[in-house]
């Protein structure tokens, strides 16, 4: 990581981490999270703060999508999990056996599960908008679990 910065949001704090290539890494933070900021790289810092203004803007409502270079590491089977949900719209959901269809491994719901539980960047790869084959919420690794889940998606219009 080049570059690290702690933004504010509804769901709690955001630690944004950035290489030259690309975001890496948003982790929504607990309230006893102590990272400090930092930065090795200007080309970095400035990527982070390009999606620190785009989350901005995407909780007060007046973006849909994000237009940011990632820096995705992991294996190509996640890669292809996280490419696909990057295509699944503002305030649509998908379930997990679609995202297994969608990637050509219908019998993998269960890893795409997996590989959605391991995104590096929640909320910019919107694995908030996968759920259950019934539409029930259902698991979500970040800070807050269930609960910022469905904050998410009530941003979205997707909840009420």
């Amino acid at each position: 990581m080049e570059a690290l910065k702690i933004t504010h949001s509804p769901v709690g704090p955001i630690a944004l981490g950035a290489t030259t290539k690309g975001i890496a890494t948003l982790e929504i933070l607990g309230s006893s999270d102590s990272r400090r900021e930092f930065s090795n790289s200007v080309a970095a810092s400035k990527l982070i703060d390009q999606a620190a203004n785009q989350l901005d803007e995407y909780f007060r409502g007046s973006r849909s999508e994000f237009d940011l270079p990632l820096d995705l590491v992991g294996t190509d089977f996640q890669k292809a999990v996280w490419q696909r949900l990057l295509k699944i719209g503002f305030g649509k959901t998908k379930s997990y056996g679609e995202v297994a269809l969608e990637v050509s491994k219908p019998l993998a719901a269960r890893a795409v599960g997996g590989a959605v539980g391991a995104n590096p960047v929640p909320i910019i790869v919107p694995c908030h908008r996968v759920m259950g084959s019934t539409g029930k919420l259902t698991g979500y690794s970040a800070t807050g679990g269930l609960e910022t889940k469905a904050k998410l998606l009530k941003l979205e219009g997707i909840l009420s």
